[in-house]
């Protein structure tokens, strides 16, 4: 590995490290507000996306940042760094440890390096999608360093589908896996990466919800399929609080086509 991606590497790291573990002493402690988008967000959320934009704006001046209680506006800079600080913000209030701090760096508007720490599991998921950035990009997708991948597996009874709270529409007579809930996009997706589940389905997902995963669950062999707008390149001056992505993602190709038909709502 590069010296830069080293550097990209422990730089998201020892900064999620260090925000999470303050995060941890208010997990199950906090009040939430309701935002405009009917979303959650507390005081902890407030904190930590102040944290880590300071950390990448002293570490590495001149890229842009997009974040969720910051700036959503994307800035065109060539590289730019998404911020979701606190993923699950409802599992957080209510004391559910499962919630993550999600970081993904781009180049000219794509995701090429992704990173999601949950401290409450201590999981470290990162990885590097080259795609058609031209970049000389490490390749693979891991878990605490070990190498992650998708599972092979048929659909059957014994398998899981992940929904967000707004796909229930998926649930319907002759769906061919047992279905799961987490509550946190980003994890939803990295599950498919982890091979714990054939696939993934978000209703409502923003760009920061996904940029890490994004990247991650590619590396690991994932499909990833956008239901109606491709959420990347992100376009400059583009303001992407109200913007939505409907996203499929499963563990090979093959299986686009046998959870498709059950997504009909989603692809409205």
């Amino acid at each position: 590995m590069t010296e830069f991606w080293t550097t990209i590497l422990e730089f998201a790291q020892s900064t999620t490290a260090r925000v999470g573990k303050q995060l941890m002493q208010d997990f199950g402690q906090v009040q939430a507000l309701q935002k405009a988008d009917g979303t959650l967000v507390t005081r902890a959320d407030q904190w930590a996306d102040q944290e880590l934009r300071d950390a990448i704006a002293s570490t590495f001046p001149g890229y842009g940042i997009l974040s969720e209680e910051g700036d959503k506006v994307f800035p065109g800079t060539e590289w730019c760094w998404v911020i979701d600080p606190l993923d699950g913000t409802t599992n957080f209030t209510r004391g559910i440890p499962i919630w993550a701090i999600s970081l993904g760096l781009l180049y000219q508007g794509v995701p090429i390096f992704g990173y999601v720490y949950l401290p409450p599991t201590d999981e470290a998921f990162y990885g590097f999608w080259e795609g058609s950035s031209g970049l000389a990009v490490p390749t693979g997708a891991f878990r605490n360093h070990h190498s992650i991948y998708t599972s092979s597996d048929a659909p059957s009874n014994n398998h899981f589908f992940n929904l967000c709270s707004r796909s229930l529409s998926v649930i319907q007579k002759g769906f061919p896996c047992k279905i799961r809930m987490l509550g946190v996009a980003s994890y939803n997706f990295l599950t498919v990466g982890t091979g714990a589940v054939l696939g993934s389905v978000e209703a409502t997902p923003k760009v920061w919800d996904m940029a890490g995963a994004w990247v991650i669950a590619q590396a690991a062999g994932g499909t990833w399929v956008s239901l109606k707008s491709e959420p990347f390149p992100l376009l400059s001056g583009v303001d992407y609080s109200d913007r939505s992505f409907p996203t499929l993602v499963v563990s090979r190709p093959d299986l686009v086509s046998v959870f498709m038909p059950f997504l009909d709502e989603l692809k409205g």
